[in-house]
């Protein structure tokens, strides 16, 4: 459990929070680049309790920019401005704003006024990665972009993708992390039929004859172990499947935010969870093959079917139960809430309210990775309060090269030596890929 204001310290990522400072200071997903393509690519865009306006520039079409939402004239809502000279132009009173926020002209006012020159809204970097725009709202010049195998691999070997929870960020992180929840949350007690989202859990583990999710399902009670990483953190859960073969499986913590986990044979992925306001939050996803063109359209029909545009939110959510149906859970899934692995993850943390009162949950030897992501969260608070370094975040371009990775993995190997196996079969799979085996030395650092 976690003191009241412990918890208060970890969930709050408002404007001038300590959180929202640290958090501010690395990258952070705002949108996908498909939602702003078309005949407007204007979007308005909360994150961490701020009102902001994306936009493609008109007169540079690779670059973004994202600016305040509101004009400092009279607060009109520049979401729905004209795109003109690289800015956005107020519909009011036809304040013409750059996209670094500058007021560059002010029709109404006086020919000889130098008044547009006082005024600027808010306004922050943005860079196109893979498929999602990333911007950087934190003070001076952003950090490099780390060398993770996310924004490494080439966009045809990758797929970028997002979702709405209503729920606080961190809870979906602690999801992601927590390695033992796989063993019932996803459990089949039918047939496993999935075919593409959650197919990492139907797939068959090389030299089992079974498919993982029926190795999670038997062995409930992992040995899990937790490593500090220049990323974050490295949590290991270890299934001993007969006296001589473990399974081991391989997650990341990605500071502050995100975490890496395997998806199936020759893939990974990684997903930041981004606050709107401290009680909802979006996903974002990308997914990354390591040895083959990724099938986007399948992905994307699959995950479109899902959700409901324009705000991702899911289809199944708390207003219909999260689409439980007894007779499922009786016959097929565990949850019986679908097919869907994202509906069971976002149902386990949405149930607990918007912001989880971790002052009254009891946590076991099981729990190893949360309480130590907890621990590395309010010592990084207090580090980056005080100018100190803290994880995953690079100063210059050489330690932003030493951020690879991360490395994920789902294998067997013998019991014995399990340490070196697993390295051993992530450096295999990075030799096989077309991208990524000339890194295969410096990944498995």
């Amino acid at each position: 459990m976690l003191r009241r204001e412990d918890n208060e310290r970890v969930t709050r990522t408002g404007p001038g929070t300590p959180l929202g400072q640290l958090m501010r200071a690395y990258w952070q997903p705002v949108a996908l680049v498909s939602e702003m393509s078309g005949e407007r690519p204007v979007k308005a865009i909360r994150i961490m309790s701020e009102d902001l306006v994306l936009f493609r520039r008109d007169d540079a079409p690779d670059e973004w920019a994202l600016v305040g939402r509101y004009c400092a004239h009279r607060g009109v809502d520049l979401s729905y401005g004209r795109r003109e000279n690289g800015g956005l132009r107020c519909l009011y009173h036809g304040w013409l704003y750059g996209p670094d926020g500058q007021c560059l002209e002010q029709p109404a006012e006086p020919e000889h006024s130098n008044f547009a020159a006082k005024v600027r809204i808010p306004s922050y970097p943005c860079e196109e990665r893979n498929g999602i725009v990333f911007a950087y709202l934190g003070t001076g010049d952003p950090p490099p972009f780390p060398a993770y195998d996310c924004f490494r691999a080439p966009e045809a070997y990758t797929f970028a993708f997002k979702g709405r929870w209503e729920c606080n960020w961190l809870q979906g992180v602690e999801g992601g992390i927590d390695p033992s929840h796989v063993s019932f949350l996803h459990r089949f007690v039918g047939e496993d039929p999935r075919e593409v989202y959650g197919q990492q859990f139907s797939e068959e583990v090389e030299g089992t004859g079974k498919r993982l999710s029926e190795l999670v399902g038997a062995g409930f009670r992992p040995d899990i172990e937790v490593e500090s990483a220049e990323h974050g953190l490295r949590v290991f859960a270890l299934r001993e499947l007969t006296d001589d073969v473990r399974h081991v499986r391989v997650t990341n913590l990605v500071f502050p935010n995100a975490f890496v986990v395997p998806f199936g044979n020759g893939k990974a992925f990684c997903q930041w969870h981004v606050p709107v306001d401290d009680e909802n939050h979006y996903w974002f996803m990308i997914l990354y093959d390591f040895e083959e063109v990724t099938d986007t359209e399948t992905l994307l029909a699959q995950r479109l079917g899902e959700v409901s545009l324009p705000d991702y939110r899911p289809l199944r959510n708390r207003t219909n139960d999260w689409g439980f149906d007894p007779k499922e859970q009786r016959e097929l899934t565990y949850t019986g809430m679908g097919l869907d692995i994202n509906v069971h993850d976002q149902w386990a943390v949405e149930s607990m309210g918007p912001v989880q009162d971790r002052t009254v949950e009891r946590l076991g030897v099981s729990d190893r990775a949360v309480t130590a992501n907890r621990r590395l969260l309010l010592k990084a608070i207090t580090s980056f309060e005080n100018g100190n370094p803290v994880p995953g975040l690079p100063l210059d371009a050489r330690s932003a090269g030493e951020l690879t990775g991360p490395l994920a993995i789902d294998t067997i190997t013998p019991a014995d030596g399990w340490e070196a196996a697993w390295r051993q079969r992530e450096s295999e799979r990075r030799a096989r890929s077309p991208w990524a085996g000339r890194e295969v030395r410096r990944a498995q650092r």
